[in-house]
């Protein structure tokens, strides 16, 4: 699949940017890739809520082959064939995707609604640098901790 045709074929859709990617392009719209035009087609980006729809067409996740197995990729399946002659549903269903490929990248980045009142969680780094202040404060009772401190004192001494 060429460029030209690839804008053609989403003219219905809106503007999209094509990127360079494995053997064909990443399809971008939003600010997020949404689709991958590949020498097996193109590819969309799902999520629970579109894949019922896509299982109806017949449309198989995208998978492909390394030298050990056969990766199957749950998060794209390939667009129905019968779409290719339809620009206007092509339209609709890339609609469909590029809100899941949305939906993807909040679950990623953790964006959650807070909710007001609730109490939240401290972030990871906040706790870890917390445990290390804690035990750089509290005094090592084990026995090496012990025998450890008193060469401390010992050569303070000297």
């Amino acid at each position: 699949m060429d460029r030209d045709y690839l804008f053609d074929l989403f003219s219905e859709f809106g503007p999209i940017s094509l990127r360079k990617m494995f053997s064909g392009f990443g399809i971008t719209a939003d600010g997020v890739n949404f689709a991958m035009a590949l020498r097996a087609g193109i590819i969309f980006r799902v999520d629970e809520l579109t894949i019922p729809r896509y299982d109806a067409e017949g449309a198989k996740p995208f998978q492909y082959v390394t030298r050990n197995k056969t990766v199957v990729v749950n998060s794209y399946r390939h667009l129905p064939e019968r779409l290719y002659d339809d620009p206007e549903e092509l339209a609709a269903w890339a609609r469909e995707a590029v809100g899941a490929a949305k939906r993807a990248a909040a679950k990623k980045s953790g964006v959650k609604k807070r909710v007001p009142g609730k109490a939240t969680k401290p972030a990871p780094e906040k706790v870890r640098k917390a445990k290390l202040s804690a035990r750089k404060k509290a005094p090592d009772k084990t026995a090496k901790g012990i025998k450890t401190a008193a060469k401390r004192k010992s050569a303070k001494k000297r």
